[in-house]
């Protein structure tokens, strides 16, 4: 009882510093001219994945492989659900089509490539330097490069989608309408922080309620840390969304999604038992295809852009949602 209670103040936390997060890192993409889908993939994904990283690198350390991963990589899964639960928010037009955009297509290509990385390791040979795999500080290098091609998409795009009545461009709010960097900053950095103390407290909780309900710590991680610590990307997608902040919506989730690959580089070397990836099993692979297949679906609608789908919601989003539930149902009738 006392780890369900634990756990469920700091998923309850999480949410409300989540809700606060979308504004604060809207008014930096204007502040500091970077753009809602840079700051959206760096800042808002960052802060908003940060207690899920401090949630797995901590596993990791204490010997809970397999915790570690599925928390990292179920969350994937799970935001990409949450960007369809978005667009069903967004009532003019499919989220896809009105906020297209290249740094998002770019950051969808770039989580597409982090994932396929992590599923080849496990089939590498399980050597370790200082107790790290190769694949580890490749994933790190491979974010980094990405990151740079999507700063230099949003600042010299080579090609634009096609304008329609209903994409919502990027277009920054006046300065006076916005706090001044210095406020901005330490609001985030502290709302940041607080996230990510809440993800350090949910590690006994989540490895208790393993050990009392006898799911293990696979199904755990997908379900109940990765759920609990994603809650900032489905409330802040929810808040941007309203706030007309479209292209932070898709960024934040996105980019959230392939900064939470990292997770998995940081657990390997938090590991020190050897490859964290080769420790573990065939469940946690299975999401990491899983989130494979519903980012291929999001890359398509991204470049498809249908405009009007059933009740409001594109024919890609329907499709994220059933695979989404189909591999639930699979998980737990294996």
């Amino acid at each position: 009882m006392h780890s369900s209670l634990v756990f469920s103040i700091c998923a309850a936390t999480i949410a409300v510093l989540g809700t606060r997060l979308t504004r604060i890192v809207d008014q930096l993409a204007d502040r500091t001219g970077l753009g809602e889908a840079v700051t959206g993939a760096i800042l808002l994904g960052a802060a908003t994945s940060l207690s899920g990283a401090v949630l797995s690198v901590t596993a990791a350390w204490k010997g809970h492989p397999e915790l570690a991963v599925s928390n990292a990589l179920g969350g994937i899964a799970v935001q990409t659900l949450f960007l369809a639960v978005a667009d069903i928010f967004y009532r003019r037009a499919n989220l896809e089509h009105a906020a297209a955009s290249v740094p998002n297509m770019l950051q969808n290509a770039l989580l597409i490539s982090l994932l396929a990385l992590i599923l080849l390791a496990p089939y590498m040979p399980g050597f370790t330097i200082w107790g790290v795999h190769p694949v580890t500080p490749v994933l790190f290098g491979l974010y980094a490069y990405g990151i740079h091609l999507v700063k230099g998409a949003q600042q010299k795009p080579m090609w634009h989608p096609s304008v329609t009545r209903e994409t919502r461009e990027d277009v920054p709010e006046p300065e006076e309408a916005t706090p001044a960097l210095p406020r901005l900053t330490v609001e985030f950095l502290v709302l940041m922080l607080l996230l990510g103390l809440a993800g350090w407290i949910l590690v006994p909780a989540a490895t208790n309620i393993a050990e009392q309900t006898g799911l293990g710590q696979t199904t755990v991680g997908v379900f109940l840390t990765a759920t609990s610590t994603s809650l900032p990307e489905l409330v802040t997608s929810i808040a941007a969304v309203r706030r007309g902040a479209l292209t932070l919506a898709v960024g934040g989730i996105v980019g959230g999604n392939a900064f939470d690959t990292l997770f998995t580089a940081a657990s390997d070397v938090a590991y020190r038992e050897g490859s964290i990836y080769h420790a573990v099993s065939d469940d946690t692979i299975f999401w990491v295809i899983l989130a494979l297949v519903m980012s291929g679906i999001l890359m398509m609608g991204l470049i498809r852009r249908q405009e009007q789908g059933f009740a409001g919601i594109g024919a890609e989003s329907v499709a994220i949602i059933t695979v989404y539930g189909l591999g639930v149902g699979l998980m737990f009738s294996r």
